[in-house]
């Protein structure tokens, strides 16, 4: 009981329900937008390109903020044509490009903690990508362009540039503070160590192998697993095994209420089917407000509602009964589980490589 206190106990202080609502407000508009127009399909591009565009606002003069701004939509937009292209590939493919991306985003630490983090969202969005190109590629009912995708990720990006501007003029032309206060805003650049690199290689070895696994198995469903491991994984060495343990356990409860979530839609057709979609994205995007709002309240919470909204979002094109709940549910635990080994494996490294200098010398 002590121990399951401290992975959910509360800081009232960081409870911001402003911040969430705005998230709210300003997720809104795509989605009424691909609502009016019926591609629903690219609505998660757009999501994610805004809502990760608003977290990467620097703030500051309204210059600095959109040329950063500016520069991390373009990146968004190109890890987006790569999912979405190598979606419908052979496995290998999405393997090496999960190595990859994976490995310089732990490896952009480099150049600053802020540009580090600015890394970490895109390399969640590019696991993400992956399994919505997967799971549209797979549905006989939903067709999908990779241009569109694209466009749709430059569009959410592109409407946070334009508030960004709106409320430039609306405040006097003064500069505005970081949207996201708890986000480093270190730039300085940062020796690469040998425990930082072993730490950078060991996720992306895990990311390779969870989406090898999911997808060289072609496992039902089996996407969660890499989108579980990714959300789960320490994105630092830094970060306390509190922190870590509150990750692992936030993950597994967002991906089991998002499992019963998407079980509503079973069986439905036609008009009621459409309503329980719609009304399942509306749900993804509270949810997503509350994990916004209570971003600091306790990081449990907020990983399973980070958790639970993404699932909820990427897998509403596939079809769900309880074997599907099962498998979301084997493979969610199943990434979990690698990502927990691989931190433990990096953790042991990075003490070796401690205690060898401390030896030698």
């Amino acid at each position: 009981m002590s121990w399951l206190s401290k992975v959910f106990e509360l800081n009232p202080a960081g409870l911001n329900w402003p911040r969430g609502v705005l998230f709210l407000d300003i997720a809104l508009v795509p989605l009424i937008v691909f609502w009016a127009i019926g591609h629903e399909q690219y609505l998660v591009s757009a999501l994610f390109g805004l809502v990760f565009t608003w977290l990467n606002d620097p703030g500051g003069s309204y210059g600095y903020r959109a040329s950063h701004i500016a520069v991390f939509a373009v990146t968004g937009a190109g890890v987006t044509a790569l999912g979405f292209g190598i979606g419908g590939e052979a496995w290998g493919w999405l393997v090496l490009a999960a190595f990859a991306v994976t490995l310089v985003a732990g490896l952009s630490v480099a150049f600053g903690v802020r540009r580090f983090v600015a890394a970490l969202f895109l390399n969640i969005w590019f696991i993400a990508a992956l399994g919505q190109a997967f799971s549209l590629h797979h549905s006989a009912r939903i067709t999908t362009y990779t241009w569109a995708q694209v466009l749709a990720w430059a569009g959410g990006a592109a409407l946070w540039i334009v508030m960004t501007f709106a409320g430039w003029l609306i405040r006097g032309r003064k500069d505005h503070p970081p949207m996201v206060a708890e986000i480093p805003g270190d730039t300085s650049r940062r020796k690469l160590t040998r425990p930082l690199i072993i730490f950078a290689v060991i996720r992306a070895l895990v990311m390779a192998g969870t989406v090898a696994l999911a997808f060289g198995l072609d496992l039902s469903h089996g996407f969660w697993m890499p989108i579980a491991a990714i959300i789960a994984m320490k994105p630092s060495l830094e970060q306390t095994t509190l922190v870590a343990a509150q990750r692992l356990v936030g993950t597994l409860i967002g991906a089991g209420a998002a499992g019963l979530l998407l079980l509503l839609p079973a069986n439905e057709h036609g008009p009621k089917l459409f309503a329980v979609e719609h009304g399942l994205e509306v749900v993804a995007l509270v949810v997503l407000m509350h994990a916004v709002a209570a971003h600091t309240l306790n990081y449990a919470l907020y990983s399973a509602a980070i958790t639970m909204g993404v699932l909820i979002l990427v897998d509403l094109p596939q079809p769900s009964d309880y074997a599907s709940e099962g498998y979301r549910v084997l493979w969610t635990l199943s990434g979990v589980g690698i990502a927990l080994l691989g931190m433990l494996l990096a953790g042991m490294l990075a003490k070796h490589t401690a205690k060898a200098p401390a030896q030698s010398a």
